[in-house]
């Protein structure tokens, strides 16, 4: 079902906290100073943000129990605001905490096998997954197992702790990538050679932030067992000749780049001949014993179909919610489940406490006791019978969990942007409102088909606005709130990053703008056509004379 940590896993994790407890201590007494207090904070999840500290927990690769996400309920209660943020890489945050309380809540955390180790700081991040993993019906193999494999390898690796800048992996194990894998410092692609054997196309070098580039592939097909020693390979080549001298510069796309891929690819090769055959080759008995945590559960073989279809017949509403926040399960008796965190007046990927105890308790009920965290930052029920999908949405909108708006303009992704973020230049939560409630009629989003708007308040990228279909990012000049937009990203296949449509909007347009770009859209599609199919055929300029002409 999920990994459940071994008397190692937990005495490293109970020795962790007591001593990042220890170190809050003595940093709050004033024995230990600023400078060196903030590289141990960071390296356990904890920032100093523009009204409080901020908190991130680890969901590795984005799944976690009823159990977990109760407990995070009762900390975010105690110790917060009660309520917790989702990312878009599966984690949460804590955003008010104070920093005497964090070493409590990194306790409470270990005792359901969760903490906040390498959320923050130049090491190896959380590894991210496809959030569909294990019950997909495209998958050609459940990538948590791997996953599970580079967490245990990469956590507290005293080799990689200080790296030149943060680093990200992503595995996708589907023919469609839901990992936005091409995005990543490593992407790992699952496939099959002629054979039939399992390995990976590696690719190196993606990322969005200052400057966004689409990763490219050093090797088309790794062997499975050889996961560990080209990763360790990647990461040497990338700890000796990445920078350190600048910030902007220090991340692996920006060697990789400097470099050539063929140059970089050169001397992981040769690094890697020195690994290859070490004690980080993988054997059968490892990779089943990873495996052997996520089988799956005892599914129910009886389905009554002429049941969902007759109440989808009766209710328009809960067959829009079937349609919009369910996907097919590799069991035909299943479906998955997307509880959306994007209601209005909600600020995107928000739940609180009471919400998260009643989903933990859908669970429970609905699930096998197992969640997943998306990249678009809401929450999914994997493995919900066909039978029970309208006794499960009835409940779900009791706590206005059940908006039937997942791919359409309003599932928008959105970091916490100006009114949390010390670093952010612009608003993002208020946008999100704004677009609500403009976008408030869902018969005429359904219309509009699927269109992903990201959102963020700067540079960094936290929400991905280079390769959202509509990309908004925060820029400040002399202090007022401008907004640039980008049109045509995507971080699926056929990744892309967003062209700029101009010069930036100020912020009482941006909306303006948005409905502008979206009458484009309707006036010029053809009825099978997307808004990305519509976009790469007619192209920037009818978007931008339309903006433009009033602004």
């Amino acid at each position: 079902m999920m990994y459940q940590y071994d008397e190692q896993d937990q005495q490293l994790l109970n020795e962790r906290v007591a001593q990042f407890r220890e170190q809050t201590s003595r940093f709050l007494n004033g024995t230990l100073a600023d400078d060196a207090y903030r590289t141990l904070r960071l390296m356990n999840g904890v920032y100093i943000q523009k009204l409080a500290p901020m908190l991130r927990v680890a969901v590795p690769y984005g799944l976690l129990s009823s159990d977990q996400l109760r407990k995070i309920a009762e900390l975010a209660q105690r110790y917060d605001k009660g309520y917790v943020h989702f990312t878009t890489r599966q984690n949460i945050q804590f955003n008010w905490p104070a920093l005497e309380n964090i070493p409590d809540i990194a306790e409470g955390l270990a005792t359901v096998q969760m903490h906040a180790i390498q959320t923050s700081g130049n090491c190896i991040r959380n590894t991210t997954s496809d959030h569909y993993a294990g019950i997909a019906p495209d998958e050609i193999e459940d990538p948590r197992p791997y996953c599970e494999i580079i967490r245990r390898w990469s956590t507290l690796h005293p080799e990689f702790a200080y790296l030149p800048r943060k680093f990200k992996i992503a595995v996708s194990g589907a023919t469609s990538d839901r990992a936005a894998t091409q995005l990543h410092d490593i992407g790992l692609y699952i496939k099959k050679n002629e054979q039939g054997d399992i390995g990976f196309e590696v690719l190196v070098g993606g990322g969005l932030g200052r400057t966004p580039i689409i990763g490219k592939t050093i090797k088309s097909f790794l062997d499975q067992y050889d996961l560990l020693s080209y990763l360790e390979a990647i990461l040497r080549v990338y700890n000796q000749y990445g920078r350190r001298d600048n910030m902007y510069k220090s991340r692996i796309k920006i060697l990789v780049k400097s470099m050539g891929v063929e140059a970089f690819s050169q001397q992981v090769e040769a690094e890697w001949e020195h690994l290859k055959n070490s004690d980080l080759k993988l054997d059968k008995q490892q990779i089943a014993l990873a495996k052997s945590h996520f089988t799956p559960p005892a599914y129910n073989t009886k389905h009554n179909a002429a049941n969902l279809a007759h109440a989808m017949a009766n209710n328009s509403d809960f067959a829009n919610w079937v349609k919009y926040n369910t996907t097919e399960h590799k069991n035909e008796h299943y479906q998955a489940v997307t509880i959306s965190l994007k209601a209005p007046n909600v600020a995107p990927g928000d739940i609180t406490t009471a919400q998260m105890d009643f989903v933990a308790d859908l669970a429970d009920e609905f699930s096998f006791g197992l969640l997943r965290s998306t990249h678009r930052q809401n929450l999914i029920l994997g493995d919900v019978s066909k039978d029970q999908l309208h006794a499960l949405w009835s409940k779900l909108k009791e706590q206005n969990l059940a908006t039937a708006n997942i791919g359409m303009l309003t599932d928008t992704i959105c970091c916490p942007g100006l009114e949390f973020c010390s670093l952010a230049n612009a608003s993002t939560i208020p946008l999100a409102e704004e677009l609500n409630e403009r976008f408030n009629d869902l018969d005429y989003l359904y219309d509009l088909g699927s269109i992903n708007l990201n959102i963020s308040g700067c540079m960094n990228a936290c929400g991905h606005q280079d390769v959202g279909h509509i990309g908004i990012l925060g820029v400040d000049k002399k202090g007022v709130e401008w907004y640039q937009i980008t049109l045509g990203g995507s971080s699926c296949n056929e990744a892309y990053l967003g062209d700029r449509l101009g010069r930036a909007i100020a912020k009482n347009q941006l909306i303006n703008s948005i409905e502008q770009i979206i009458q484009v859209y309707v006036a010029e599609r053809t009825a099978e056509e997307n808004f990305l199919e519509t976009y790469r055929r007619i192209g920037i300029t009818p978007f931008k004379e339309k903006v433009y002409a009033n602004n």
